[in-house]
């Protein structure tokens, strides 16, 4: 397990040599998305319209952030991360149509994202949920907003970060996810369990 410092955007080299358990931070610009960006961003992408941020080497947070606007001037009060389940069916293609090189979020994604990661050169990186306010600690400025029609939370915020995390690599570029082991290891020891007490 390394503690690695990163400042986006990433590059595939970087992200492949990470691995689950490793602990990360962020500077540089950060992305919010949630389904709704998620949805407009492939959809403009397919109708051949400008997408008004560049996602190639991006981290693209999963996160419905509340913003405070004084004067001309976004301030970010807290960014707690979105359960990133949400985004499941559309994140492989995201992944691949717009090389997003990190994903942050809570709770992990599919297997189909995990793969999707492992083909483009991904990595998710977890959050602590429910400390949305510690979060914002990373961030330094809002940089700019798009979409702002879809509402606060959906909308595209473009972030400023320093030292953003500590966020732990849950799935990796080479087909690995916590997650996962998590699950088999809990299956395997309750397999173990009712062998123990007779009931298989």
């Amino acid at each position: 397990m390394k503690d690695i410092k990163l400042t986006t955007p990433l590059d595939e080299d970087s992200i492949r040599e990470l691995k689950i358990g490793d602990v990360v931070s962020l500077s540089g610009t950060i992305f919010t998305a949630r389904d709704e960006a998620h949805i407009r961003a492939l959809e403009y992408k397919k109708e051949g319209k400008d997408i008004p941020v560049e996602f190639t080497g991006s981290a693209v947070f999963h996160c419905g952030p509340i913003m405070q606007k004084e004067g001309d001037t976004w301030h970010l009060v807290a960014a707690g991360p979105t359960t990133s389940s949400r985004m499941n069916s559309l994140e492989p293609e995201f992944i691949k149509t717009f090389g997003a090189r990190a994903i942050i979020g809570k709770g992990g994604m599919s297997r189909p994202t995990l793969d999707a990661m492992k083909s483009y050169g991904c990595v998710y990186l977890a959050i602590t949920g429910g400390a949305a306010l510690l979060a914002a600690k990373g961030i330094t400025s809002v940089k700019d907003v798009h979409w702002l029609d879809i509402g606060m939370p959906e909308a595209l915020w473009v972030l400023e970060a320093e030292g953003f995390g500590p966020l732990i690599v849950a799935m990796d570029s080479q087909g690995n996810s916590l997650y996962e082991n998590v699950e088999s290891e809990t299956k395997h020891n309750i397999k173990m369990a009712k062998q123990k007490l007779g009931l298989i």
